[in-house]
């Protein structure tokens, strides 16, 4: 997720950014604020919600319950006669005012693929609560409620399914340190063809330099085993290196800047609960100073790149595997997501590179109880923990080093402050407790170590810039559900003293 704030090269530009980022919290909140008004005054004047069970809603326009609970469907042993897809609109109706069925963009087939429990079945809430859970993780839809309508001997499952709005497009700009004023379009579309094919596009332009990162993925689908998922991406960015920060600049005085462009294709299957993923990759990195041109070393000569020459060409194979167990994809309030991967270097271009990269990645979402819900299904009361861990086998571009320290790391620190390393570990707990109905709290911890392996990267670019290896963070932040998103303002204390606040959007994890 890319952040508002970046490393500016004259200190007034950082006071600038940061009142900006200010504002648009305050904003986002008063925004918040005035639909989450509007959104309870609703709540209030409706008090004809059906029950989670119905026996008879053939003529039934009246709201669904948000999100209702699956562990309360319990049914005895009946066949699934029929399994129905009804799609709500903006007013939670199913049906217009002409009494006609709303129409979605998703296929119904590819719903009832997605599905284990089928007709002529024998119930089972845990197939039950499992297929419910895959439905919410769906990137096409907002939320996914059901009825069930039970006769004697068998009983009919209707699924309620708001979508996502898409296509949506966004527009944003800004000044920063490298490239100075920008403007930015983005287009993103998580259900082409009604399948949950997914396109999300952006540019950037400035008076330097055009960035772009676009990307396609069409999933595996369950109901064509046969059929493979696939997924492609291409990209050119470039911004202030991480690694080779300010402490030491480059011989003409000018901060590294690190370019990247390239691709990646990549086929996608699932087995079970597990989904996996093997694709090809190519990335150029390379290093430059204020006006583009290439650097090759840093002001105390040390080198930049495996190549020598700035450029390292990186050839990659790639497999990664996820276990995916949140209740839903956006905004989860339980469960679980593992994901691990391996990237095989092929030394094919500059610098001919042939190192291995291993990561893994856990979350886990634990509901509690400490101070009592506010009775939103958007915004509740949970432990999130976050454990990561990586590391690179060979001889590897200094730039690609794990760079520890900034808000999606440690807070508290900057961007890459705490190290740049060949193996790191990390790990983060929030505690997310809700405030306003569309306002959260968090109070958080970060705690991220090199395991003393920084000293093993080429040009040993943490250790010369005096990065400590490992840090701790902590501190708390507000959480506001506007209409652009969930805005993320987190204020973070350094184990060095070091206090900043940061704003983005989405959690953290």
């Amino acid at each position: 997720m890319r952040q508002f704030n970046c490393y500016q090269d004259v200190g007034n530009d950082k006071v600038l950014h940061m009142r900006i980022q200010v504002v648009i919290l305050i904003v986002g909140m008063l925004v918040s604020w005035s639909y989450q008004a509007r959104a309870e005054s609703e709540l209030k004047n409706d008090t004809n919600l059906p029950s989670i069970v119905e026996t008879d809603i053939e003529n039934m326009d009246e709201p669904l319950p948000t999100l209702p609970s699956v562990e309360r469907a319990e049914v005895s042993e009946k066949i699934v006669k029929d399994i129905q897809i009804r799609f709500l609109n903006n007013k939670d109706k199913w049906v217009d005012e002409k009494g006609r069925p709303i129409e979605g963009r998703t296929q119904k087939n590819f719903i009832i693929d997605n599905l284990r429990l089928k007709p002529g079945q024998i119930f089972r809430n845990d197939l039950f609560q499992k297929d419910v859970e895959r439905l919410r993780r769906l990137n096409s839809f907002d939320k996914v409620n059901f009825v069930l309508e039970e006769s004697d001997t068998s009983l009919n499952i209707v699924y309620y399914i708001k979508e996502s709005k898409f296509p949506s497009w966004n527009f944003g700009g800004g000044d920063n340190g490298d490239v100075g004023l920008y403007g930015k379009v983005g287009y993103r579309d998580a259900n082409i063809n009604g399948l949950n094919e997914q396109l999300d596009t952006s540019v950037q332009v400035s008076g330097k330099d055009v960035q772009f990162d676009t990307s396609f993925v069409s999933p595996y689908r369950r109901g064509e085993p046969s059929r493979l998922g696939y997924s492609f991406r291409a990209f050119r960015e470039r911004d202030l290196s991480r690694t080779f920060n300010d402490e030491i600049k480059l011989s003409n005085g000018s901060t590294a800047r690190e370019g990247r462009f390239g691709g990646s294709v990549a086929v996608l299957k699932s087995f079970d609960d597990w989904d996996a993923a093997l694709g090809l990759n190519y990335t150029r990195i390379s290093l430059r100073d204020r006006d583009y041109n290439l650097a090759r070393v840093d002001r105390l000569g040390s080198p930049l790149s495996v190549s020598g020459t700035g450029i390292d060409d990186l050839v990659t194979v790639s497999f990664a595997i996820s276990k995916d167990e949140r209740d839903r994809r956006s905004n989860p309030t339980k469960g679980s997501l593992l994901t691990l991967s391996t990237e095989q270097a092929i030394p094919i271009g500059l610098g001919k590179i042939a190192s291995n990269r291993l990561l893994a990645n856990y979350i886990l979402y634990v509901p509690v109880s400490f101070i009592g819900s506010n009775g939103s299904t958007e915004n509740t009361e949970m432990i999130a923990l976050n454990l990561q861990a990586g590391t690179n086998i060979g001889e590897f571009p200094p730039a690609n080093a794990f760079d520890l320290g900034g808000l999606n790391s440690v807070r508290g620190y900057g961007g890459g402050r705490v190290a740049s390393a060949r193996s790191y570990g990390l790990a983060s707990v929030e505690y997310r407790f809700p405030i306003l109905r569309r306002v959260g709290g968090v109070l958080f911890a970060d705690f991220g170590s090199d395991f003393g392996s920084s000293k093993t990267v080429l040009g040993e670019p943490g250790v010369l810039r005096g990065k400590p290896g490992s840090g701790f963070g902590y501190g708390l932040g507000l959480r506001v559900k506007s209409p652009f998103g969930l805005i993320r303002g987190d204020l973070g204390i350094s184990d060095q003293g070091e206090v900043k606040f940061e704003v983005t959007t989405g959690q953290r994890f």
